[in-house]
């Protein structure tokens, strides 16, 4: 059984999700970041690198936004060119375009965006200029896909783009049209307002953190969803009602004194599993140190002294090491370059089935993900998508003396 936990403050709203009262996802959203990545806005030229391949554009924002040559390039791949023009073909500094952030500002960088646009609704991604049909990979049943694609390529108009989402699986071709029909006339509007707004001005707001993963995670006919705001449930169920079309859902708002993260056992859960010491349930831990670009996670026997044979004592670790890891990358949110220290093995069945473990419980993660497998060193590779900051640097504050190297000067 899936819940739902929501703590509203003032300044910022907490989302939990756990999955058999235990915390698979965490995510936190401040006031004033609500509906950034997936957002639309119409901005101006700056500057056009020809080095990078790049223009940066204003889109009111802090910082500009960073346009690179693929996400300017007509997005349906039989349309692209094998020799690339240069971005000063396609951009002059001046010009105005409309463009979608993909990836929120981070650290120095400024938001990443491109003109491939995308809407995602509850049972596809409408994409307006894109000209194909795809079928979510998580949708194994050949038939299925057949019976999505066809009915995606029936429902499409020429120069649009979808992408049949997990969720649709089985779903009505009623539901999935009616999706289609409120993404397209999202999309007009959109394009009715570009008209009328002045450079830079955002044109599209993306839901906010709440409404974009009651749409992605929530499955209302089993799961819970509690709010500790009473204004805050009434729109959650709102929304829900229109997302289900008339069914209605298990919202409910927490009246308790006792703050909701408390009374479920988050708060416990998120101070526990956010250290750089995590241990594993059978006595193991490890070891998390991240930097901008790549993390670096170590796996130790610690207090496990498992059976009399070494090779099996490792072995158990590194499986509860893999699943405990999986689920703590979903959690942290942690993106960019994963480097895993798994204790050796020498059996290299037990080898693969560390790594079958943790393909295994990767796959709920919604982000996107490669694990590349085992390097020459003995060390387990993978890559995940940063989209946003991850929640490390949400959930805590940088020491202002030792700079997060964890040292103390002498």
């Amino acid at each position: 059984m899936k819940q739902m936990i929501v703590r509203c403050e003032p300044d910022s709203t907490q989302m939990a999700l756990l999955e058999h009262g235990r915390l698979v996802e965490f995510a936190i959203e401040r006031s004033e970041e609500t509906g950034v990545v997936g957002s639309l806005f119409k901005g101006r030229v700056i500057n056009v690198i020809p080095g990078m391949q790049a223009a940066f554009v204003d889109i009111g924002q802090k910082k500009n936004a960073f346009l690179y040559i693929d996400d300017v390039l007509h997005p349906h791949l039989e349309k692209q060119p094998k020799l690339k023009p240069s971005i000063t073909e396609l951009l002059k500094v001046g010009q105005e375009l409309i463009v979608q952030v993909v990836k929120d500002a981070l650290g120095t960088k400024g938001a990443r965006v491109t003109t491939h646009y995308s809407l995602p609704g509850r049972w596809i991604v409408y994409m307006p200029i894109s000209g194909y049909v795809a079928v979510s990979k998580r949708i194994e049943r050949e038939s299925e896909r057949n019976r999505l694609r066809q009915l995606g390529e029936e429902l499409r108009l020429e120069e649009e783009g979808l992408i049949i989402r997990t969720v649709a699986e089985n779903e009505r071709a009623e539901a999935i049209k009616e999706d289609l029909l409120f993404l397209r006339a999202q999309w007009k509007a959109i394009m009715s307002r570009s008209e009328t707004v002045q450079v830079p001005g955002l044109l599209h707001q993306d839901l906010s953190m709440v409404q974009r993963l009651m749409r992605d995670v929530y499955i209302p006919q089993t799961g819970e969803l509690i709010l500790d705001n009473k204004k805050q449930a009434e729109e959650a169920a709102s929304f829900l009602e229109g997302m289900l079309q008339g069914e209605l859902p298990r919202v409910q708002e927490y009246k308790d004194d006792k703050p909701i993260f408390e009374a479920y056992g988050i708060q416990q859960q998120l101070n526990k599993d956010f250290q750089r010491k995590t241990w594993l349930p059978g006595g193991g831990y490890l070891i998390w140190d991240q930097t901008e670009a790549l993390t670096v996670i170590d796996v130790n026997t610690g207090k496990f002294t498992g059976t009399d044979n070494l090779e099996d004592t490792v072995y158990q670790t590194n499986l509860e090491a893999a699943a405990e890891i999986a689920r703590l990358l979903r959690l942290r949110d942690t993106g960019g370059i994963v480097i895993i220290d798994f204790i050796d093995m020498e059996i290299e069945d037990n080898r693969s089935s560390v790594l079958n473990m943790l393909e295994l419980k990767m796959r709920p993660d919604r982000t996107q993900h490669h694990i590349l497998g085992w390097t020459k060193l003995g060390l387990l590779e993978l890559t995940r998508k940063k989209m946003r900051e991850g929640n490390g640097g949400a959930h805590f504050d940088v020491c202002t003396v030792c700079q997060g190297t964890g040292r103390v000067k002498r």
